[in-house]
């Protein structure tokens, strides 16, 4: 093979590559409590579980659900910002 087209090949294989490496980023309704699901649950897992359970769970759902990932899983969530977690969650992706 020639050098340009190789060369050539090998800038589109590492470009194609970068673009398929790139997460999108799940953007959240806006409300009281998003900044909390944000560093809270995004530090653990992708906040596209949020979206994924959102038709499955009402509010004690995602209260079962936070306590899960407090007492099971040691996620360093104080009990204020469960409540504020959870009043989100429901608000904005409550089973209907």
């Amino acid at each position: 093979m020639k050098p340009i087209p190789l060369t050539l090949t090998l800038v589109v294989a590492l470009a194609a590559g970068i673009v398929v490496a790139q997460e999108r980023r799940l953007e959240l309704k806006d409300g009281p409590g998003r900044a909390q699901v944000e560093a809270s649950c995004g530090s653990c897992h992708s906040l596209d579980y949020v979206v994924m359970n959102s038709p499955f769970l009402d509010r004690n759902g995602w209260d079962g659900s936070v306590n899960k990932m407090i007492k099971v899983f040691g996620a360093p969530i104080n009990a204020d910002d469960a409540k504020a977690i959870v009043d989100y969650l429901n608000t904005n992706y409550g089973k209907s």
